[in-house]
């Protein structure tokens, strides 16, 4: 694997991780994504909520459905503790959790949290683009490389960047359409 291999993996990554992040961010519509990040205490241990039991959405709620109906206490539990704004309500064996349209204010908040997430996943694009040019100038103190190899790399690695920070802002874009859609 060369170094710029190496480098796009690396940006890859970082891409992958702000996609996820965004998967959690809550949008006017209820998703079991919003989910995602929670942790269960059962069992003496904790487990994620999709662990646990189904996640399914029906109009303006989430239905839990446990695997173990003995957790559905647990389950709700941990959802309150999770500090995300809803307030779980145990039915039996299942969990409703109703999920109410947000204000505006608070879509305004919720898209300058993805926006500062965006900024971050670009912050850490550039540092993998100084890593890798470092490299390639340090390889070219070196005698490794011919200057012509070394503004080839550079501009290569330099497309990544560019490439990786445009599809960052392009899903930022996206999912702030869908926040803020009424």
């Amino acid at each position: 694997m060369t170094m710029l291999d190496d480098t796009k993996n690396h940006m890859q990554k970082v891409l992958d991780h702000y996609k996820t992040e965004l998967k959690s961010l809550r949008t006017n519509r209820p998703s079991s994504a919003m989910f995602d990040g929670i942790n269960i205490e059962v069992y003496g241990t904790k487990m994620r909520l999709k662990e646990l039991g189904t996640i399914s959405i029906v109009d303006d709620q989430i239905i839990i459905t446990p695997f173990d109906p003995n957790n559905a206490r647990a389950i709700a539990k941990g959802i309150e503790k999770a500090n995300l704004g809803f307030l779980p309500v145990v039915e039996g064996t299942i969990v409703r959790v109703s999920v109410p349209p947000m204000s505006e204010e608070r879509r305004r908040e919720i898209v300058k949290e993805a926006k500062e997430k965006g900024e971050k996943a670009k912050i850490k694009i550039r540092e993998e683009r100084r890593k890798a040019k470092d490299w390639t100038k340090k390889r070219k103190l070196d005698g490794d490389i011919s200057e012509d190899e070394q503004r080839k790399d550079e501009q290569q690695i330099q497309k990544f960047a560019n490439t990786f920070c445009d599809q960052i802002d392009d899903m930022f874009h996206v999912k702030e359409r869908e926040i803020l859609q009424v």
